[in-house]
């Protein structure tokens, strides 16, 4: 690898490398050196296998995300992006590439290894892929479509409101771009809202990337490549605000068990076969707990079943 890794006061790394890929090596490698056991848990959560380590608490997580179908969706998605951008894919694998070479200094270093006795594992190139929807896939609100269909099914639509407990039209968030000429430094702000708890780790890794054709500082999201959420480059910042958005569609399937599997109702009124298997969801302390994945050609079903 060509390039230099330099830390500051605070020990925020500054990496500097002669080409996109070299960088986003390091940055994979530096990634795991501080933060080893985030990027793991991250790892098993997008997986469905945190409860493996981190016991029956994290089944609900671990069996969602199976039914979910996220690793596999992330593995196709890996591959449709290896198809339509090879060099895009490049430089995701070179990131974990990274990870990997640094996970088991990164490990040493990080008692909760220890503690757990959980041993580092193997990132997939696919792996940012799955850490990045397994931390945004509840953004787009449809654990609350899920209630209000209860709701709905149970106390009628009149009901609704009924359960709204912060009132009418207060849901929203908020981005903020403030001129110069209001500043009392004389330069523009640029402010963000990401929505996030506070974590220990945090969500986010302060970082300074630099090569010939970027040099940039901000925020970068662990176990994904690049700053994508809040950053600058000197003469250009960046900053995002989660909106929440409406981008998922559910569907309220009609399933039924015959002796070949499980068919679903199509809207043109006939019955065809879903795609069902059967999955193993390992608890440590306790036995394996099996988990029924079934997916429609509306997509997988997330909640519920034949019965």
């Amino acid at each position: 690898m060509t390039g230099e890794i330099f830390r500051d006061a605070w020990g925020i790394p500054h990496l500097r490398a002669d080409g996109v890929r070299e960088l986003a090596r390091a940055q994979g490698r530096v990634t795991a050196l501080d933060r080893a056991w985030q990027l793991e848990v991250e790892r098993h959560r997008a997986q469905g296998t945190s409860a493996s380590f981190l016991g029956a608490d994290s089944l609900p997580w671990d069996r969602f995300v199976r039914r979910t179908r996220l690793d596999d969706t992330a593995r196709r998605c890996f591959a449709e992006l290896e198809r339509r951008d090879p060099e895009t894919a490049q430089w995701v694998r070179a990131y974990v590439d990274g990870v990997n070479e640094g996970l088991d200094e990164g490990a040493r270093r990080t008692p909760e290894f220890a503690r757990t006795g959980l041993a580092p594992g193997r990132w997939e190139p696919w792996t940012p892929l799955g850490v990045w929807l397994g931390i945004h896939i509840l953004f787009a609100g449809f654990p609350a479509k899920l209630w209000r269909e209860q709701v709905v099914r149970h106390l009628g639509a009149d009901a609704v409101a009924l359960f709204a407990a912060d009132g009418p039209g207060t849901s929203g968030s908020n981005g903020w771009l403030v001129s110069g000429e209001r500043t009392v430094t004389g330069h523009a702000i640029i402010a963000g809202d990401p929505h996030r708890f506070i974590e220990d780790p945090g969500v986010y890794q302060q970082i300074h990337l630099s090569c010939p054709e970027f040099d940039v500082v901000g925020l970068a999201v662990p176990g994904v490549p690049g700053i994508a959420h809040f950053g600058h480059t000197g003469t250009v910042a960046w900053a995002i605000t989660n909106a929440m958005a409406d981008y998922q569609d559910l569907y309220r399937e009609r399933l039924r068990r015959t002796g070949a599997g499980v068919e679903a109702l199509d809207p043109d009124g006939v019955w065809r076969r879903a795609a069902r298997h059967t999955e193993f969801v390992e608890v440590a302390g306790e036995e394996p707990v099996e988990v029924e994945v079934i997916e429609t050609a509306r997509g997988p079903v997330v909640i519920g079943g034949p019965e």
